[in-house]
């Protein structure tokens, strides 16, 4: 009996370490594609420096995930719009003046409960005003132009023309860390034709101003 017991004991640790020794799965992960344009001239400073051009960096994004989960939650096709001024104490205090968070309606609620502390995390930034609205959002690419708009354009717009580059293919820069995210897959340059919103109290209006797409991931692993 005896040794029956020291055999379970032995098998029970080996069982245990052997569980020690997997790595933790991501407790949440996303993809996302991102279509984004801010106040600043190409291109934002804020990914090399730790302030904008100005005091302020006002920015639209418009956001499809494109696979994603997190816990038993698929995130795959939610959509949503970030508007928003990072200001100027993002990079130095990990402080924005405010953003507007806005969900397209096709975004389910476990969607949405799930993509809010996802979408605080990715830019790690405490908020001095975070708002949470609802509002369709359209996103159309036709050769060299993209559009996106949030209820139609009446609450945000961005018309963007991509950067030819030298052989006219368009010009990405890769290796350059954005915010938290994993990994991206480069940013594609683009600029302004049009680049507005007039949300929750705030307004704002560019053009010929930074503006690109990129696709990013972002995940956090559960630790045991």
């Amino acid at each position: 009996m005896k040794r029956i017991c020291a055999s379970f004991l032995i098998l029970a640790i080996a069982v245990g370490l052997a569980v020690a020794a997997v790595p933790a799965g991501p407790s949440w992960r996303m993809k996302a594609d991102y279509v984004e344009a801010c106040s600043c001239h190409l291109f934002c400073p804020c990914y090399f420096n730790k302030h904008a051009e100005h005091p302020m960096c006002e920015v639209n994004m418009a956001v499809t995930v494109r696979d994603g989960h997190s816990g038993e939650t698929n995130l795959a096709g939610a959509k949503y719009w970030l508007t928003g001024d990072l200001g100027d104490e993002w990079g130095t205090a990990k402080k924005g003046s405010w953003v507007v968070v806005s969900f397209d309606p096709s975004t389910s609620k476990a969607q949405r409960d799930a993509l809010a502390p996802i979408i605080l995390k990715i830019y790690g930034l405490e908020w001095g005003e975070l708002k949470v609205q609802e509002a369709p959002i359209e996103i159309r690419q036709s050769g060299d132009i993209v559009e996106a708009k949030l209820a139609d354009g009446q609450r945000a717009y961005m018309k963007l023309r991509r950067e030819p580059g030298v052989d006219g293919k368009g010009v990405v820069l890769k290796n350059v860390k954005y915010f938290e995210a994993v990994q991206n897959d480069g940013f594609q340059m683009y600029k302004s034709i049009e680049h507005r919103a007039d949300v929750a109290g705030h307004d704002f209006s560019y053009s010929d101003r930074n503006a690109f797409l990129i696709t990013i991931v972002s995940q956090e692993t559960s630790s045991r």
